[in-house]
């Protein structure tokens, strides 16, 4: 039971409810912006995220309510998405679109409670988790059935199909397969996952910048296409590459003279980031956390220069923190264009530390940036 969202329910629809979900947060620890090129990323799922508290009705209505919302009400079999104020539910109700088509049946409607212990604009996912969260809680309510997978792709159809977001399989795949002191790898060309341990005493310092890039959803689609771009021009070397991820360093390297300099930066991104994901990997089987802080770092100097999707607000956070004693290394965390940046620390990191920073960077943008200690969770769960 979790009493937040019991007490969410029986408020607005004076009933107990049936079954509870959870489903985490995520960081995007090391691949950024590999996902959608057909390349591998590793992500950690946080103690953090999203509970959902259901109920079945007696009638043809979803009502749907959150702890920072008012009370939605759709009916059953009207999956339409909306702007506004109700947008939020368009991440359940996307959800419950996908498995209906999937043949879920919805003899009637149900009642949805929402809670969240995420931060807010920390780039940690909520989308995701409230996708997982409402998928676990309704195949329970509705006795319907799939497997850790299919509950990732059912999350991730309704954000790119109803949402409207051309996201990858990261944020809804860490989120599923989630492991308490692990993170995910994910092969987004076969969509394959496995947890990888941890080294014990790694941390996660997560520094929202409070900034947000005006033109974030325009730059996002832009690199899309720029990708896209890179590998119709390098298929002419290599017509057996179906993805940008398939091409290699020094494959890159012998065809730039097909790319111009913008498309080939884009390029050099991804190749260069899909081959950290595969360094890190190798460090921590190493329990090299020190070599993982470098490759860490190198991601970020790359999203600097060659993605061009950190900010300046990223860059000095990322800049403070590498001067931090205890500090292995940090990046940007998620799409960016703003929003936040991870740092991987060890067990000596102190909030002091933490707050000298917070400190430097309002000192120079004027910003309070927030911040969030945390470990690596469990993945999203029926809690009852």
């Amino acid at each position: 039971m979790h009493k937040p969202t019991l007490e969410l329910h029986q408020k607005h629809f004076s009933r107990k409810p049936v079954h509870y979900a959870f489903a985490p947060g995520r960081i995007e620890f090391i691949g950024n912006h590999t996902d959608y090129n057909g390349g591998l990323v590793m992500g950690a799922a946080v103690t953090e995220g999203i509970t959902v508290a259901v109920s079945l009705r007696d009638d043809a209505m979803i009502r749907i309510v959150s702890d920072a919302g008012d009370l939605v009400k759709i009916p059953l079999g009207n999956y339409k998405a909306v702007k506004g104020a109700a947008s939020w539910t368009n991440y359940p109700i996307g959800v419950t679109k996908v498995m209906a088509d999937l043949g879920m049946a919805t003899p009637t409607g149900y009642n949805m409670a929402v809670t969240s212990t995420l931060p807010s604009g920390a780039g940690m996912s909520s989308s995701a988790a409230f996708e997982l969260a409402t998928a676990k809680a309704l195949a329970a309510l509705y006795g319907y059935e799939t497997d850790t997978a299919g509950f990732a792709r059912i999350g991730r159809k309704a954000e790119n199909e109803f949402v409207g977001m051309p996201c990858g399989i990261l944020d809804q795949g860490v989120s599923a397969f989630g492991k308490a002191d692990h993170l995910v790898k994910i092969d987004c060309a076969t969509e394959t996952f496995v947890n990888e341990p941890m080294p014990r005493g790694a941390h996660f310092w997560i520094f929202n910048s409070n900034k947000k890039h005006a033109l974030v959803d325009s730059a996002y689609a832009d690199r899309f296409r720029e990708c896209h771009d890179a590998l119709t021009h390098l298929q002419a070397d290599y017509p057996e590459a179906k993805t940008l991820c398939e091409i290699s360093e020094e494959q890159l390297v012998a065809s730039k003279h097909n790319l111009d300099e913008l498309t080939f930066l884009r390029a050099a991104h991804i190749v260069g980031e899909n081959a950290r994901v595969r360094s890190v990997e190798l460090a921590l089987a190493n329990d090299d956390l020190e070599a993982v802080g470098v490759y860490l770092n190198q991601s970020h100097e790359s999203s600097r220069v060659n993605f061009e999707n950190s900010i300046e607000e990223l860059d000095t956070l990322v800049e403070l923190l590498k001067l931090q004693p205890n500090v292995y290394g940090a990046r940007l965390t998620g799409g960016g264009f703003g929003g936040a940046v991870m740092a991987l620390a060890d067990n000596n990191f102190e909030q002091a530390q933490a707050d000298v920073i917070a400190e430097a960077y309002k000192a120079k943008h004027g910003l309070e940036p927030s911040i969030f200690h945390t470990r690596a969770g469990d993945g999203a769960k029926l809690l009852s």
